[in-house]
């Protein structure tokens, strides 16, 4: 059947939100991500693609019809490059240099290779015909049932936390089980031998990680698809799938997403990037691991829960404001689209404590515990309670307080100071006897803030500080700022 390219709904990182480009802009999006990423091709200095191919082939690790495709992929990949120009060529050159960093590493191993070449063969197909497509676009080509998600500079790549997105909701769906089987029996045929089972590899640049990566966040969405998988489909190799697919939390990155910690484990939302905590990427790998442990009854999916609850139960708390969410640690606030992201997987681990079997352990003064084990009962309280808060926070309106500025001279330097409550777009307007004399608006996250002024004549002035949050909220706070006539030369006050 034709590989029909099927357009669904966008995202970026890694599946959440989505910016449109001009051409101009994927150009320069391109041209950028090709100077950023000039060392790393400069630093392939290894064995090229025909070698590590041909060394694979004498090792018996690849047949002889296999290799020979591979190579015509690659060969026709370049072919293709010397007939495009500006944005395809710019797209088409990252992706055959991503495949060559991998060859110079060593990295084209045999169950890597038929993600790579296919990325290579969707890439050239793609520029060589289809329309300039706009960054975060997402499609399928059909009939396969896999999501490809364009990166600017990167081309298009497999988007496997979309992929097994899509998965859960045809497992939603009831009547598309072909389907589902689809999907789930692709995403097995893509899947590299990594961290001692499988695991599910981004194959291109991001955020300063080079390819191979691993993400705690779609794995654990992975390890959700597979177990349902198993229970609809009645397939229990999808249950041996999800098992092997445990192991890159139980390694540390680089190879996997395990951070070891005094409660227990935090599973990393990227393998290269071990010092940045993203919770809503921690909570989804931890509903994933509860649906794998629960619906396949694993000793080992429930102790890898329990040690990351544990561990979140400990961290929640930090990324709460108490007016609004963040998005890392280190890091800021989220932005409207991943608050919901994180509200909402915290409420799915809020039904599934609540849906499990067993009552909430006391401890020894009547308060309530975590599970220590994977086998005891966990008190949900903490996710339950701060979905609730997160979702009040988008109906709730920013907090601004305005310090009582110090008198201050015309045209002498003075500032307006004042604190927010939670990320805003802020605009700060002064007013003299009806006539606005200042107006300046920029996007601010919580805490203190001031905002330069140097006003031309004497009087009062009426300061109001506006703040929108980005759920459309409104908060204001005015002040009035005594202005006094210009100190005249070689007197002070």
């Amino acid at each position: 059947m034709p590989q029909t390219p099927v357009e669904t709904p966008a995202g970026a990182r890694l599946g959440i939100g989505s910016v449109r480009r001009t051409p101009v802009a994927l150009l320069l999006a391109a041209l950028l991500c090709g100077a950023l990423c000039a060392p790393a091709r400069a630093a392939a200095k290894g064995p090229g693609v025909a070698a590590e191919l041909q060394r694979l082939e004498r090792a018996g690790s690849l047949d002889a019809a296999k290799a020979d495709a591979y190579r015509k992929a690659y060969k026709d990949a370049r072919a293709t490059l010397k007939q495009l120009g500006g944005v395809r060529r710019a797209e088409l050159q990252a992706v055959v240099a991503n495949v060559d960093a991998l060859a110079a590493g060593h990295q084209l191993t045999p169950t890597r290779l038929p993600a790579v070449f296919l990325t290579l063969q969707r890439n050239r197909a793609w520029w060589s015909a289809s329309p300039l497509p706009y960054a975060g676009q997402r499609v399928t080509f059909a009939p396969s049932q896999v999501v490809w998600q364009f990166y600017p500079g990167q081309g298009w790549q497999i988007q496997w936390l979309g992929t097994f997105g899509k998965a859960n909701a045809l497992w939603m769906v009831k009547t598309r089980d072909d389907d589902l089987r689809r999907i789930l029996d692709e995403a097995l045929s893509l899947a590299t031998n990594r961290a001692g089972g499988i695991a599910f590899e981004y194959l291109f640049h991001f955020d300063g990680g080079r390819p191979p990566w691993v993400s705690g966040l779609a794995q654990g969405t992975g390890l959700s698809a597979l177990a349902r998988g198993a229970v609809r489909l009645e397939d229990p190799r999808y249950f041996a799938a999800a098992r092997s697919a445990l192991g890159i939390f139980k390694v540390p990155p680089p190879v996997g997403v395990l951070d070891k910690t005094a409660a227990g484990a935090h599973y990393l939302q990227y393998s290269y990037a071990p010092g940045l905590h993203i919770v809503n990427g921690f909570t989804q790998s931890l509903n994933g691991l509860h649906d794998f442990a629960e619906l396949a009854n694993d000793a080992e999916g429930r102790a890898l829960f329990a040690a990351g609850e544990r561990e979140l139960r400990v961290e929640l708390p930090s990324f709460d404001t108490g007016a609004w969410s963040l998005y890392s640690r280190p890091g800021a606030e989220s932005d409207l689209g991943y608050h919901k992201v994180l509200r909402d997987f915290l409420q799915g681990l809020c039904d599934r404590l609540e849906d499990a079997p067993g009552s909430v352990p006391t401890t020894s003064n009547g308060g309530t515990q975590a599970g220590a084990t994977g086998t005891d009962p966990v008190d949900p309280a903490i996710y339950c309670d701060t979905a609730r808060r997160f979702t009040l926070d988008l109906t709730t309106k920013p907090v601004v307080k305005v310090a009582t500025p110090p008198a201050l001279r015309a045209k002498g330097s003075g500032a307006v100071r004042f604190t927010l409550s939670k990320v805003s777009t802020v605009t700060v307007t002064a007013v003299r006897r009806g006539t606005v004399v200042l107006s300046q608006t920029a996007r601010m996250g919580r805490g203190a803030h001031e905002v330069g002024i140097r006003p031309a004549q004497p009087g009062p002035l009426l300061v109001r500080v506006r703040a929108v949050d980005l759920a459309g909220n409104a908060g204001a706070a005015d002040v009035t700022m005594h202005v006094k006539p210009a100190a005249k030369k070689g007197k002070g006050d």
